[in-house]
């Protein structure tokens, strides 16, 4: 593995231990010989044997590094803290229960590449989710009252495959669920944000660690104070002045 990786894929875990080492094993299938990359797992103080899994992954997988929380922080501050220790200019962030594709980071690569250099953030798009009915109920209509409160002109801001620029995610303001928001933040940071038609796929293993109440009442107040930033934020160009 290169010291300098061009990709840096970042998964937060907390109870993942069956899903971790068909994951890790799909990233390779999907990156190796397509780009110089590492891969950043995140343990937010799991309490079964994820981190022991991933121990021993290490031993034969020289692209996986593996971060631990001593407390746990929560799935925003397991990605923060994943991109912080990254070594990449660019990073693509999974869900660590498996149900985005890891087969959909070379497209976003590709999407990437095409694009002009403004758009610091490529968002998956869930256009055919497997979620259970609730929460996809729950999810259509969080959107719609995020879409017409941020107008971030983003379809899907929930799904965790995501290819953004290290540098400027890490120049934006940092709130616990910021990662639900990181298109009309990108956009408030004066950046394009290009939302992107992925794979979905049911969980096979392990248990969700969100339920629609809990997301409902952290939303109403995590959108009050996006909106806030938004419209008290103040952007110019700058130039330096020679002699």
């Amino acid at each position: 593995m290169s010291a300098h990786p061009q990709l840096s894929v970042v998964v937060p875990v907390h109870n993942e231990e069956d899903n971790v080492a068909p994951l890790v094993a799909e990233i390779l299938a999907a990156l190796r010989g397509r780009i110089d990359f590492e891969i950043v797992y995140v343990d937010d103080t799991s309490r079964d044997a994820t981190l022991q899994r991933l121990r021993q992954l290490q031993a034969s997988t020289p692209e996986l590094r593996v971060i631990r929380h001593l407390a746990n922080a929560g799935q925003s501050t397991a990605v923060r803290n994943g991109v912080k220790a990254a070594r990449a200019p660019w990073i693509a962030t999974l869900d660590g229960d498996g149900q985005n594709d890891p087969a959909d980071i070379p497209h976003l690569l590709d999407k990437r590449a095409s694009a002009v250099a403004d758009v610091k953030l490529f968002a998956g798009w869930r256009v055919n989710r497997q979620d259970s009915g609730s929460k996809r109920w729950a999810s259509k209509w969080a959107n719609a009252i995020r879409s017409r409160m941020l107008h971030d002109a983003t379809p899907d801001t929930g799904c965790g495959i995501k290819l953004f620029e290290r540098e400027a995610f890490l120049d934006l303001p940092y709130f616990d669920h910021m990662h639900r928001y990181l298109p009309a933040l990108m956009q408030r940071a004066g950046w394009q944000t290009v939302s992107v038609p992925v794979n979905h796929r049911h969980r096979t293993a392990g248990v969700s660690k969100y339920n629609n109440l809990g997301r409902a009442l952290a939303g109403i107040r995590d959108l009050r104070g996006v909106a806030w930033l938004i419209v008290r934020s103040r952007r110019t160009a700058v130039e330096e002045v020679t002699p």
